[in-house]
């Protein structure tokens, strides 16, 4: 089966070809421009969407060399993300589906991160422990197969991507906030602020909202931040590694929770955040103290991408499940696979 996957659900543009198992093509867009906006401005990222898609589409399929006659199926994000941005990346995949007669598949942007560690060499096996990190989410789920994902628990208030980039324009890293921590964090010593975990009632729910807030109460009484009081470099490495430190160890604390509690065959770690080098080290050693075998993408499927886009519609297809193109998925497109757990 091949499969053209196309994702554009925030500021990367992205389109790829996936035959079976090997992933043929996955080009990226990155909408650079943001950083002067120190944010991602959706009607921006909807106009860049649009200026790119149709060469990406015509690049990944050279790059394939591969004609759209070959392809048998067409994936698109139907969400969760910006709405406009979703309505470029789906109108698109949708509209060249039924032109060219093709199967389409509307894919939960999510649950093409969970099942990414798939497009590596050595496969996740089920049932699948899933770890999956990103500016908009956090999430511990029990994959049990293609069609049943267990979550166990979720972020309460900010996830963990967003805290690192409010956290980096506070301390006046500026944005994006994860790559900057990391690389401020590698120069300082994570013990030198113990900022604290929260302790919820939710046995594996994250909050990060008051690891944030003890951030600024620090920086503001230490630096008179966010004033125009510049942080010392040294101090600033600190902050960012004792941060990056506090937000590991609370996602690796609920991870251990659940390999104690259920029968997991491995491990995976995904997500935009799932690119940070301490929070993948971290997660190795945990596999490795319950022996469990972990799969963490490349960093290229760690952020949005199309092969994971790809894979997830050809999974779905494999199951069996079924779309039809006068179904309009968009823009409310909810998991059916997803269960709560009632733990």
């Amino acid at each position: 089966m091949t499969v053209l996957g196309i994702e554009s659900s925030c500021d990367e543009t992205s389109v790829a070809v996936l035959k079976d198992d090997l992933v043929l093509a996955n080009l990226i867009s990155s909408q650079d421009f943001h950083i002067n906006f120190g944010g991602v401005v959706p009607e921006l990222s909807s106009r860049a969407h649009i200026q790119i898609i149709t060469t990406l589409v015509k690049n990944a399929l050279a790059k394939a060399n591969c004609t759209l006659d070959e392809i048998d199926a067409i994936g698109a994000t139907a969400g969760p993300g910006l709405i406009g941005a979703l309505l470029v990346g789906y109108t698109f995949a949708r509209g060249l589906a039924f032109a060219k007669k093709k199967k389409f598949v509307p894919v939960n942007h999510i649950e093409g991160h969970i099942f990414s560690g798939f497009l590596s060499e050595d496969k996740p096996t089920f049932p699948l422990l899933v770890l999956a990190v990103s500016g908009g989410h956090t999430l511990l789920l029990i994959a049990k197969s293609f069609t049943e994902i267990i979550k166990l628990g979720s972020t309460i208030d900010d996830a963990a991507g967003e805290a690192f980039d409010k956290v980096a324009k506070m301390v006046g890293l500026g944005y994006p906030g994860g790559p900057k921590i990391q690389a401020a964090a590698e120069k300082g010593d994570k013990m030198k602020i113990p900022f604290p975990i929260a302790d919820l009632k939710g046995k594996y729910d994250f909050s990060f909202s008051g690891l944030k807030t003890s951030v600024l109460r620090y920086v503001q009484s230490a630096f008179g931040r966010p004033q125009n009081s510049p942080i010392p470099e040294a101090d600033l490495n600190d902050i960012a590694a004792s941060f990056q430190y506090a937000v590991v160890k609370a996602l690796l604390k609920k991870c251990e929770l659940a390999l104690k509690e259920f029968e997991i065959s491995s491990m995976s770690l995904v997500g935009g955040v799932a690119a940070n080098q301490e929070l993948r080290k971290a997660f190795l050693q945990l596999g490795e103290k319950y022996k469990k075998k972990v799969v963490i993408p490349k960093l290229e499927y760690c952020g949005d991408n199309a092969a994971m886009i790809a894979f997830r519609a050809q999974s779905l297809i494999n199951a069996g499940e079924s779309f039809s193109l006068e179904t309009d998925a968009f823009p409310n497109f909810s998991s059916k696979y997803f269960i709560n757990s009632t733990l």
